[in-house]
C-alpha cells in the first residue's frame, strides 16, 4: 500500500486508542512502600496517582491526584522511575492504557499522619516491607511495586508490559 499522507485529524483516526494514568511512588524513612486500598476492589493496593485529564501532562496527573487522594501537597521534581503500558483488553479496558510512576520520594511520620483519603476512592493506607506486601498482594500487582522500588534504588526505570499473556519487564 502506498503511503498516502493525510491531515493530521484524519491520520490520527486511524491510530489505536489509548488512555494514561500517573502516580508517585512513595516509601516512608524507613523504605517501606505507601500504597492505598482500592474502595471499588478490596483486593487492590495501588499508589496515589489516576487518569490524566485532558490537557495535564503526566507530571501534572500525578501531583493532582496525590493531592486528592491523600492531602498531600507534592513539590518535588519531576523523576520517572518507570512507565507501564497496558494493551487493549476489548470491553474491560477498549484502549491501550499507559503508565508513568514517578518518585514521590520519602514521606515523613508527620507526612503520613496527615494523610486524609477520598473514601470514594480509598478506603486504607499502609506502609509495609516488601516481604510484607509480597504476602498481601497478587503476583502481577506485587510484581510492578517491586520493580518499581529496584528502580528508585538502582537509578534504571522499569519499563513493563502487560498483554493478554500477563506481565513482561
Amino acid at each position: 500500500m502506498a503511503n498516502i499522507w493525510l491531515p493530521p485529524v484524519e491520520y490520527v483516526a486511524t491510530l489505536p486508542r489509548a488512555t494514561a494514568y500517573a502516580c508517585l511512588y512513595f516509601t516512608d524513612t524507613g523504605g517501606r512502600p505507601f500504597q492505598l486500598r482500592a474502595s471499588y476492589r478490596a483486593e487492590l493496593w495501588q499508589w496515589p496517582g489516576g487518569n490524566m485529564d485532558p490537557g495535564e501532562t503526566p507530571w501534572e496527573t500525578a501531583v493532582r491526584e496525590c493531592r486528592e487522594e491523600t492531602g498531600i501537597g507534592f513539590t518535588g521534581e519531576p523523576r520517572l522511575l518507570g512507565t507501564h503500558f497496558v494493551t487493549d483488553r476489548g470491553d474491560d479496558w477498549p484502549a491501550n492504557h499507559i503508565g508513568f510512576v514517578f518518585d514521590g520520594g520519602e514521606l515523613t511520620d508527620e507526612q503520613i499522619a496527615g494523610v486524609v483519603l477520598d473514601p470514594e476512592e480509598h478506603s486504607a493506607y499502609s506502609l509495609r516491607t516488601l516481604e510484607e506486601w509480597e504476602r498481601e498482594m497478587e503476583p502481577r500487582e506485587f510484581a510492578r511495586l517491586a520493580g518499581i522500588d529496584r528502580a528508585r534504588r538502582t537509578g534504571r526505570p522499569l519499563y513493563l508490559e502487560t498483554g493478554p499473556e500477563g506481565d513482561r519487564a
